[in-house]
């Protein structure tokens, strides 16, 4: 009877890979289709991708969307550290209201928050542009970046920056020496997920981006219900640079890991040695 039902569980688990995945793989095969067919595969070819990136539109809608993600991983990686540190360093009360408060942008559907920020814009009677969205990607980038830092806040030993300024060191200089260097691996985190959630956004970015100014998702939805197989290239990138980004989160932190149990290993080898 176990074994039936393992059977079965590696069957629905394999079943609900492939319901995710084989979509994106379609997409990805097809995009080195020499033909416009999206069922009949002729031949490999790069022609797509040329025609890609001779394309001003998709070209203009790359850079729009790098420099949205670049500008808002920046800031909203700045602004989420400093706050996860003030947060570390502020009364329990005050720390679970805020927490309550950064989870909401994650908790809220995306067009929930698309209609606010809109609503806002609006009241504000400010024009929508590409600053309008940058701003919106910061806002609901910050989440991220805080809900990374702060387990490595926790893990930090408190009394680390007290012995800094104890030795000579600034508030600013125990900061940026001492705490930064701790919590690192958690900014990069914070930092590849804002990069990665600004990347891919549709459904904010519609809500809140001027005329003219249109990112990778908003071309691709415009023009997905033609037959453009310059779609599936500019998928393609979308999809590798998405998950190069999400394997760098994953296995870089594992691969430090890692290394450092080697090395904490070592030296307690050499001192047993010794």
């Amino acid at each position: 009877m176990e074994k039936k039902t393992g059977l079965f569980e590696k069957i629905w688990f394999w079943v609900i890979i492939a319901f995710f995945y084989l979509p994106i793989v379609y997409v990805v095969f097809f995009s080195f289709n020499k033909s416009k067919s999206l069922t009949n595969f002729t031949g490999f070819s790069l022609r797509w991708y040329q025609r890609m990136f001779e394309s001003r539109p998709i070209l203009e809608a790359i850079g729009y969307t790098v420099a949205c993600a670049v500008i808002a991983t920046a800031v909203s990686t700045v602004v989420g550290t400093i706050t996860a540190i003030g947060m570390s360093k502020s009364r329990k009360l005050l720390r679970e209201a805020i927490n309550q408060v950064n989870n909401l942008p994650m908790l809220n559907p995306d067009i929930v928050t698309a209609i606010g920020f809109m609503l806002f814009f609006t009241s504000l009677r400010i024009k929508t542009s590409f600053w309008t969205m940058v701003l919106a990607h910061i806002a609901f980038c910050i989440p991220y970046v805080i809900l990374s830092v702060m387990p490595k806040l926790r893990s930090l030993d408190p009394n680390m920056p007290e012995a800094a300024m104890d030795l000579g060191c600034t508030p600013l200089q125990a900061l940026w020496k001492v705490i930064v260097p701790q919590i690192k691996p958690g900014i990069l985190s914070g930092a590849l997920v804002a990069f990665s959630m600004s990347f891919d956004d549709f459904v904010i970015s519609l809500f809140t981006t001027g005329p003219g100014v249109t990112n990778i998702s908003i071309y691709v939805y415009g023009n997905v219900k033609r037959v453009n197989p310059t779609i599936n290239a500019l998928s393609a990138i979308l999809v590798f640079v998405i998950t190069t980004v999400l394997v760098i989160v994953n296995v870089v932190p594992m691969i430090r890991e890692r290394r450092e149990a080697k090395h904490v290993s070592a030296s307690e080898l050499e001192k047993a040695v010794h």
